[in-house]
């Protein structure tokens, strides 16, 4: 049987991952985990929580699984990709899928693209059809600067376990994240020494990739590269 551990992003929690969540259970039998970090959900309460526990939370989650199933499947969005990343080097596990992941953060050009068109829909009174508008406005004020620097502290610690991840893994970008910036892909790709990897980017994807344009594109790819069976090795009659 197999788990399948799936880890959110900062300030997020599981719904940013439910398009891709129900697709995997619907095309599946697998157990999927989905935990929400401490301070995380659909109400945010990050004042006292710290990056430790947000890591705890879902190496928690990945030992439950690896007691109850044989293969093991780690997918991380955002920041939960860089929690996917240290737990792949840490623990074995069979495959790793990489979200959007926040190996580097904030791509300049892109914010002045989206404040652009957040400022000329208000202007001509669209700003709640802004989908960027309307995701980010409740977390206004919900975020303190605490958390913030926590979520730092977190990328600086995992950056290190990049190297030390072997499993076969998936790196999907968005080429419109104004979170993270597309070329985080590339540094993702040189980082991890596995020897099976697949870089992918989405052209009408912004950071929340998994609701984005291309979420039924992406749901697949996920889909067919974690059902994808290993590369059989060829043995020599000498040894048979």
């Amino acid at each position: 049987m197999i788990g399948c551990l799936i880890i959110h992003g900062f300030t997020g929690g599981p719904h940013e991952l439910e398009p891709l969540t129900e697709y995997l259970k619907e095309q599946t039998d697998w157990h999927i985990s989905v935990p929400t970090l401490p301070g995380h959900g659909r109400k945010l309460a990050l004042e006292d929580v710290d990056y430790k526990s947000w890591i705890e939370a879902a190496e928690v989650s990945l030992k439950q699984l690896k007691e109850d199933f044989d293969v093991i499947y780690v997918i991380g969005f955002s920041m939960g990709g860089m929690i996917a990343a240290y737990l792949a080097a840490k623990y074995k596990v069979d495959k790793l899928v990489l979200l959007a992941t926040a190996g580097k953060y904030l791509s300049f050009k892109q914010i002045s693209v989206d404040t652009f068109e957040v400022i000329k829909d208000g202007l001509t009174g669209k700003l709640g059809q802004n989908k960027i508008y309307r995701h980010y406005k409740r977390k206004l004020g919900s975020v303190p600067l605490k958390a913030n620097l926590e979520f730092l502290k977190l990328v600086r610690l995992t950056r290190k376990s990049l190297k030390d991840v072997e499993a076969p893994v998936l790196i999907a970008q968005g080429q419109m994240d104004s979170m993270v910036p597309y070329k985080t892909a590339y540094y993702l790709d040189k980082e991890i020494p596995a020897k099976k990897k697949e870089v992918v980017f989405f052209e009408r994807s912004r950071h929340l990739i998994c609701l984005g344009n291309d979420k039924d594109t992406l749901n697949r790819m996920v889909h067919e590269f974690l059902e994808k069976a290993p590369e059989v090795k060829e043995v020599s009659a000498d040894f048979i």
